[in-house]
């Protein structure tokens, strides 16, 4: 598989493969190999990039968390809580393929109807979007607020 260049800084990871030869990535917050698709790939750079760059602790991080929205399970691709385990940042990771538009995030705000958080982050790896949502409009930022901002928010 040829990994696209993202627009993320480069980070040290193993990989391997499994049994049927499928390629995998090691998820250091699952700790655990994973399947590395597209948009798994934008994850692990995101999810690399949260913690060496925005100081976001590991223990603060939850992967694929489930949630149901209208009787329909549904999964966050990357939700961060403060030091008060409220969670406070939305991550929704896309291949590299996908545009960043309205689509991609009206399912973020979804995601946030029933978690409230403050932040909701959306990329695909070359086009990131970050928004502000605790107030009384959306207001894009130019970037992921540091942990040490995330963790002084609480929801919305």
């Amino acid at each position: 598989m040829l990994l696209p260049e993202l627009n993320y800084p480069k980070f040290n990871t193993r990989f391997q493969n499994n049994d049927k030869e499928i390629l995998q990535i090691f998820d250091i917050v699952r700790k655990k190999f994973v399947v590395l698709t597209p948009e798994e790939w934008v994850r692990q750079h995101i999810i690399h990039f949260l913690i060496n760059f925005k100081q976001v602790p590991i223990s603060c991080m939850a992967i694929e968390k489930q949630l149901i929205l209208n009787n329909t399970k549904r999964r966050t691709d990357i939700l961060i809580y403060n030091a008060s385990l409220q969670p406070v940042l939305i991550v929704e990771c896309k291949s590299s393929i996908i545009n960043i538009n309205q689509d991609t995030i009206n399912q973020a705000l979804r995601y946030n109807i029933q978690l409230k958080v403050p932040y909701v982050f959306l990329s695909n790896g070359l086009k990131h979007i970050c928004l502000q949502l605790n107030t009384t409009e959306p207001k894009i930022l130019e970037d992921v607020p540091d942990y040490h901002l995330l963790n002084n928010t609480s929801k919305l």
